[in-house]
């Protein structure tokens, strides 16, 4: 038997609360529950509001949202073309092995290419062997040489004060 037909729509923002549901449910599954701080009124902001940060892919089954995926551009100075970074993918565990999220990374994939993008790239979870497993099978290469960086909270705050930095605009 196979899987239900599943729709994969952009999010309007009358998805706000799933959305973030949806980010809650992905945080539970990565241990990281502790790290969601946003709310729901700045993710409607930055994806919805005056200036977007971001946009969304939700995939429905009958009526019921059953993933989602977040993402931006990025740009490629070596290829001097842009790109779009996949920031989250997540199908609820209850609905996995049906084929929604390669459903998801199939529809992103197309708005990559119909946009012009050199890429569609994507951090995982090292302990996640499932998703790293899942991500192979669709031709998704492991960036091993690359190491992810980031500065956040007081660290970021201190790296913008450093020095006599004058921005032009």
């Amino acid at each position: 038997m196979s899987a239900p037909a599943c729709t994969i729509r952009f999010a309007e923002p009358r998805d706000t609360p799933t959305i973030f549901g949806l980010i809650a449910a992905l945080a539970e599954y990565e241990r990281l529950g502790h790290a969601v701080t946003g709310t729901e009124a700045e993710l409607r902001e930055h994806l919805f509001g005056a200036r977007t940060f971001a946009e969304v892919l939700l995939a429905e089954v009958d009526g019921e949202n059953v993933g989602f995926a977040l993402f931006f551009h990025n740009y490629s100075t070596f290829l001097t073309r842009p790109g779009i970074y996949l920031e989250d993918l997540f199908v609820l565990p209850e609905r996995r092995g049906r084929g929604y999220g390669k459903a998801l990374l199939s529809c992103l994939a197309r708005i990559a290419t119909e946009r012009g993008c050199g890429r569609l790239e994507w951090s995982v979870l090292n302990w996640n062997e499932p998703s790293i497993a899942f991500y192979t099978s669709l031709g998704a290469a492991q960036m091993g040489e690359w190491t992810v960086n980031r500065v956040t909270g007081d660290a970021l705050t201190q790296l913008a004060s450093v020095g006599p930095v004058a921005l032009r605009s």
